[in-house]
């Protein structure tokens, strides 16, 4: 739970509560990555200079270490779920994959 309560009401003017929350304690934590989506979330964590990965990122990185053989079908379940994922980012995260 983050201390400084100032900044996570700061911060729940411009974002939800979940993505509040996690800005405020990944600044009060150093090293720490913030696991985000929403971009303009993602915009006041890069703002604060917050290190940022979204949930392509993580699959990306889950493929590169050997954790998912494919990215793919996680990508179409997770739109089949209703989570947006734009094409652009779909085609590129496919490339990378080299799938």
């Amino acid at each position: 739970m983050p201390r400084n309560s100032t900044l996570i009401a700061a911060l729940r003017l411009q974002v939800e509560g979940g993505e509040s929350e996690a800005i405020a304690l990944a600044a009060e934590s150093p090293g720490a990555e913030l696991i985000l989506d929403d971009r303009k979330a993602r915009r006041i964590a890069a703002e604060m200079s917050l290190p940022i990965v979204g949930t392509v990122g993580l699959l990306l990185r889950g493929k590169r270490d050997g954790l998912l053989q494919a990215i793919t079908p996680v990508l179409n379940s997770l739109s089949a779920a209703g989570f947006h994922i734009a094409p652009a980012l779909r085609l590129e995260a496919l490339r990378r994959a080299g799938e």
